[in-house]
């Protein structure tokens, strides 16, 4: 007798409007997901207090929420499992997930610490320094908006395009290539994977992942270690 598919429904996804555009495409029919807005991140409080309260809501009604974050400024520390599991890839933010693991973007960051990531994501929802430029003239001027943004891009020399294979990106090329080309920056392409969206999909969640359960809350330390046994 065939072994029956797994209950998807009692597994909730909550994760950013960035990573979600990585998460659908592989996303299991059944599985349920929440999106919530990327402006959250520049207040660390204000989105820990925003994914509480929506793991509250819905309290009891799933086994397992995958989270699609990273530790986001520590935001995600302090949030509490409430009523089911709680699951987050053990990384500081995004770009680790859209390069498929914590490895490969420590990789990056040595061989190229002064890069700027753009993603399809990133890209769409248009909250980048980048997409700001044109409201940063209006607002100070012309001479003045370049001299802030030269000094903000001052630690800065190469903008990377992460091509996650998720989606069409001759789009999102033209783009990058015209921005870098803009703001004084070598542009390239980085091959990027979804070998972590997978495994916080469907498994394993071993030492690549934080995993509370209920009445547990996310602690700092645990990010840090590489794994997840108690102290």
């Amino acid at each position: 007798m065939p072994s029956e598919s797994p209950d998807y429904s009692r597994t909730l996804v909550m994760a950013c409007a960035t990573v979600i555009e990585e998460m659908l495409p592989l996303l299991p029919a059944g599985m349920p997901h929440q999106v919530f807005d990327f402006g959250l991140h520049v207040y660390p409080d204000k989105l820990r207090r925003t994914l509480q309260e929506a793991i509250d809501g819905v309290s009891g009604q799933y086994d397992t929420i995958i989270l699609g974050y990273g530790m986001c400024s520590q935001a995600v520390v302090g949030v509490r499992a409430n009523g089911c599991r709680l699951v987050v890839p053990k990384v500081d933010d995004c770009i680790a997930i859209f390069l498929g693991s914590r490895a490969a973007y420590n990789t990056q960051s040595r061989a190229e610490p002064g890069t700027y990531y753009l993603t399809k994501g990133w890209i769409e929802v248009g909250d980048t320094p980048f997409s700001e430029y044109d409201r940063t003239i209006q607002r100070y001027g012309k001479e003045r908006a370049e001299r802030l943004y030269k000094l903000m891009l001052a630690n800065y020399k190469r903008l990377a395009l992460i091509n996650t294979g998720q989606y069409e990106l001759e789009r999102y090329r033209d783009y990058a290539r015209r921005t870098a080309e803009r703001f004084g920056l070598r542009y390239e392409e980085v091959e990027g994977s979804d070998a972590l969206v997978r495994k916080l999909l469907f498994g394993p969640w071993d030492d690549e992942f934080v995993v509370i359960e209920p009445g547990q809350t996310f602690e700092l330390r645990q990010f840090l270690r590489s794994d997840n046994s108690p102290s």
